[in-house]
């Protein structure tokens, strides 16, 4: 999951050197950190957060396979 989130991050802003993913378990989900550029983040968020939507619905697919919950966090 982490590496799904990286190349989609990675292809949709500016600065790829700066996308950074940590990937962390609790024992209800996995939680994926998506950390980009302070530029970048309007790139990856979208109007009315729709790329951030569709990122975590890409992402909740993937998992579904696997019988796993995750989540997906964007930081500054």
């Amino acid at each position: 999951m982490k590496e799904l989130v990286e190349v989609i991050a990675k292809s949709l802003v500016d600065y790829p050197d700066d996308v950074q993913v940590t990937e962390s378990e609790n024992e209800k989900a996995i939680v994926l950190e998506l950390r980009v550029s302070q530029s970048d983040m309007g790139k990856v968020i979208g109007k009315k957060g729709r790329i951030a939507k569709a990122l975590r619905t890409v992402v909740k697919a993937a998992a579904s396979k696997e019988d796993k919950k995750v989540i997906v966090e964007i930081m500054q």
